[in-house]
């Protein structure tokens, strides 16, 4: 089992709770990223990211001094977003830690695919945003199938990722994948929606599940309950497990 998520714009420095193991396997690519970022000027990073002046200041300035190398956080610390809060990765067992690292991916528009151990510095840039790399592609044609390769192993592919992050993977599927859309959303009006931050948390809370107890089969992430969402065996498919607030 591989799981995918999102990263999160919500970014941290943490050199004391655990150190890198890795480095991003696509580190060639983020440095030709990076190199085309510090093109433009402060007025394109500021279209590019749909940012006040205040955060593209201090993005902007971030973005000239960027030293690849230093200071790495594991990715998995360095994300803070709401999913990351209610994963609490940082309160996990050495085992479960060992699986996550086996099992978990990041998907980023900057550095492609991330272990959890991965260690990344501070940036801005989503998967979709409007940049032109490598003979005016953009981010999703830049990548191409690597982030796909990357998590393409034995076993089903887990999408806890949203659908910014993870149609960089559903153009390569193969017939004889198995990847598994997971769908948090509640009942509005006789209609199921979508509550962004109510359907993040449930991700990290899912992760965190599939991890403490180190699961295997798509056919156990069927037991996962939270306060907001209960699975549903009739509106879900092979496909797709839907868990639903019927509230």
């Amino acid at each position: 089992m591989q799981i995918i998520i999102s990263p999160a714009k919500k970014m941290i420095v943490d050199e004391e709770n655990f150190l890198p193991m890795n480095t991003p396997r696509y580190l060639q690519n983020t440095a030709q990223i990076l190199q085309e970022m510090r093109t433009l000027s402060y007025a394109d990073v500021q279209k590019l990211w749909h940012t006040s002046d205040k955060l593209t200041k201090e993005n902007y300035q971030n973005l000239q001094h960027m030293d690849l190398q230093h200071p790495l956080t594991p990715a998995i610390l360095s994300y803070s977003g709401i999913q990351y809060q209610y994963m609490a990765p940082s309160i996990f067992s050495s085992t479960a830690l060992d699986y996550l690292q086996e099992t978990l991916w990041i998907l980023s528009g900057f550095y492609g695919a991330l272990r959890p151990f991965d260690g990344i510095v501070l940036y801005r840039l989503e998967m979709s945003a409007q940049l032109q790399v490598a003979d005016n592609k953009n981010l999703y044609e830049f990548w191409g199938d690597k982030l796909y390769r990357a998590v393409h192993q034995q076993g089903p592919i887990i999408n806890l990722a949203s659908k910014e992050y993870s149609q960089a993977i559903t153009p390569y599927l193969e017939a004889d994948d198995q990847f598994i859309d997971v769908i948090f959303a509640h009942f509005i009006d006789g209609k199921l929606k979508i509550k962004a931050t109510l359907a993040k948390i449930a991700r990290g809370e899912m992760v965190r599940f599939i991890v403490e107890n180190q699961l295997t089969t798509v056919e156990q992430l069927k037991s996962f309950q939270s306060e907001t969402y209960t699975f549903d065996a009739a509106l879900s498919t092979a496909k797709r497990l839907l868990f639903v607030n019927k509230k």
